[in-house]
């Protein structure tokens, strides 16, 4: 079949799926990215669409003599945690790579691309040596002793980095990572930027590599909110990612020397082997691979990991009675939605090369594949045991009293009377009304493994919002709906 043909068969496919789905993926892509605007930090810009947020944290990084304003909060509260953001960048800049197009045709690119540039701008403001990045902003501890609007913040805003002496593989490996798929995303439309960006990610992941360590080791206050397994896989994910920019030699030997993981149990912000791996298979041509010795394992691991999630596998993935992939109590849609995004990059991959995987000897189609994504999404969006939309402006019947202190409180342009550290639990947080605000776009962390959901604003581990969460679902969602 020509390479025509494939494509035709891949449009006609997800036109079919258009056709019978309940649901509008294109509306639910355009609210997935106004999500991030929401989550902004520092000045806002002219064409801010979520009228809501004001500017915030204007002085960061100014105890430090380095300019930090911008970046995002990663979900409720207002830590600025460089590793699930520039994850979160990452992801963004997947979707623009592998989904321009579908992005392109549902008149979102730009803002995916806005999206994406909100976090690297940031980062190279972060990035002020060679061997230098600010790694975090703001203290977890203390921000969860408030409860208070990002525009108006008493909290302290110390900043936390990484060099010489005090390592993070791990953080500085993803940042790298992030910088060169955003290089990718932004080739065509802004070339000179774009080599900016791959000139910081290859600096970056130089310093990763040559001082090792993880990066909660020298940052001890991230780890008791995001602490690192291991730096292994982002030094692989960066390696990767570089080389699919630059097709520099010295990347693809520096792989050919990595263990190339297992077959994962899940993809994260913690753990990045499935995205490498299916890099490493789907996406880098097999001339340019004859030399990797394990090209072989890395495409077992990655499709034995789709296996285990479509339940196909050797180990299945757990699932809820309701059909949802299920894999941690705190804020388990952040697996799901990154599932999700594997899934459906390798099946597109699999439709324009007009191949199948198999799971334990039985040929699985990428048609069986965007049908069990399909699934996962329109579980989300409210086909579920008890149709809620775990997609916050979604429907009619989403989370109203979701963990997230800006959204909870009134917007500081309607009344800007200050709302003070602790007043903000007694007055906004603890009452039993809906948010005044809502946070379009927010993917929540979902139900529990039995399909149960309470809407409360002191369930921080089901009902708070996280960018880890929706980042993945850009990508997904413009393919469905193209």
């Amino acid at each position: 079949m020509s390479s025509l043909t494939a494509l035709a068969v891949a449009q006609i496919l997800m036109f079919f799926f258009r056709i019978v789905s309940p649901y509008d993926y294109g509306r639910a892509l355009t609210k997935s990215l106004l999500y991030f605007e929401a989550q902004r930090s520092g000045m806002l810009p002219d064409d801010q669409r979520v009228a809501w947020r004001g500017h915030s944290a204007l002085t960061d990084g100014q105890s430090e003599g380095v300019d930090l304003v911008g970046g995002y909060y990663d979900a409720g509260d207002h830590v600025k945690f460089g590793f699930p953001m520039a994850y979160t960048v990452t992801m963004l800049a997947w979707s623009v790579v592998e989904f321009g197009q579908e992005l392109q045709e549902n008149d979102e690119l730009e803002n995916a691309l806005a999206a994406i540039k909100w976090g690297t701008d940031y980062f190279i403001k972060a990035h002020y040596k060679p061997n230098g990045l600010y790694g975090e902003v703001g203290d977890g501890y203390s921000d969860h002793e408030c409860w208070q609007r990002a525009e108006e913040m008493s909290t302290p805003r110390d900043a936390y980095q990484i060099d010489e002496n005090n390592p993070g593989s791990d953080l500085v490996g993803e940042t790298a990572a992030a910088l060169a798929a955003a290089s990718m995303a932004f080739n065509e439309s802004d070339p000179e930027y774009a080599e900016q960006l791959l000139n910081h990610s290859e600096m970056l992941f130089e310093f990763a590599d040559k001082y090792r360590g993880t990066y909660q080791t020298s940052i001890p206050k991230a780890g008791g909110f995001y602490s690192s397994t291991g730096y292994e896989d982002e030094l692989l994910w960066a390696a990767t990612w570089i080389y699919r920019v630059t097709k520099d030699k010295y990347y693809l030997d520096y792989i050919n020397q990595l263990n190339p993981g297992d077959v994962r149990g899940s993809f994260s912000w913690d753990d990045k082997y499935v995205g490498a791996q299916v890099l490493i298979a789907q996406y880098l041509p097999e001339e340019e691979l004859s030399g990797l010795k394990s090209l072989s394992q890395y495409k077992h691991f990655a499709e034995g990991y789709i296996c285990n999630c479509i339940q196909r596998g050797e180990n299945n993935a757990t699932m809820t009675p309701g059909g949802l992939l299920w894999y941690h109590e705190s804020n388990n849609l952040q697996y799901t939605t990154s599932a999700s995004f594997i899934i459906t990059a390798y099946a597109k991959a699999l439709l324009n090369a007009t191949s199948t995987i198999e799971c334990r000897g039985v040929e699985v189609t990428p048609e069986e594949l965007v049908d069990f994504v399909k699934s996962q999404v329109d579980y989300i969006l409210g086909s579920n045991p008890l149709n809620v939309s775990y997609f916050v402006g979604f429907g009619s019947n989403y989370p109203k009293k979701i963990h997230h202190r800006g959204a909870s409180i009134i917007s500081i342009k309607k009344n800007s009377t200050e709302v003070s550290c602790k007043d903000g639990f007694t007055k906004w947080r603890d009452r039993d009304a809906p948010n005044p605000n809502v946070l379009v776009g927010a993917i929540v962390g979902g139900p529990n493994p039995d399909d149960s959901f309470s809407d409360s604003r002191d369930d921080y581990n089901h009902n708070e919002a996280a960018t880890t969460n929706t980042a993945p679902l850009v990508g997904v969602l413009a393919f469905l709906a193209s």
